[in-house]
């Protein structure tokens, strides 16, 4: 049950980050305005949008989901304190999407640690 409910995550948190990010990187007219109003530059809006499909792809790749979730999280804080702090309008969206990707990361953290040749004791010790 716990693996189908991350996949569920990864596909879902997968589709939006890559619809979210090809309009970014296509330039999509709304998404040129909001990054004209977070005053950062268009170089940011690319920065984001090649995040977002990178790792959104990167979902869908087993021993890798775990580390996109981690990098999608962080870009999500991100989105959420631009909404809060710079140009306003819900956060929502991001704030769900944090927390799919927060419980992707925390549920695949044992492939994430391996792939750094490092493994979960603390899953050991409570099963000895």
């Amino acid at each position: 049950m716990k693996n189908a409910t991350l996949w569920v995550l990864q596909v879902l948190g997968g589709a939006m980050f890559l619809m979210a990010g090809s309009s970014k990187l296509a330039g999509n007219e709304a998404m040129v305005q909001m990054f004209n109003a977070i005053g950062v530059g268009q170089w940011f809006r690319y920065v984001t949008g090649g995040i977002e499909v990178g790792a959104g792809l990167l979902l869908f790749v087993p021993a890798l989901a775990g580390v996109a979730a981690l990098l999608l999280s962080a870009t999500m804080i991100g989105a959420v304190l631009t909404h809060l702090f710079v140009i306003g309008g819900s956060p929502a969206i991001p704030l769900v999407l944090l927390a799919f990707m927060i419980t992707v990361a925390y549920g695949r953290r044992d492939r994430s640690l391996a792939l750094i040749g490092r493994e979960n004791k603390s899953w050991k010790t409570r099963v000895a």
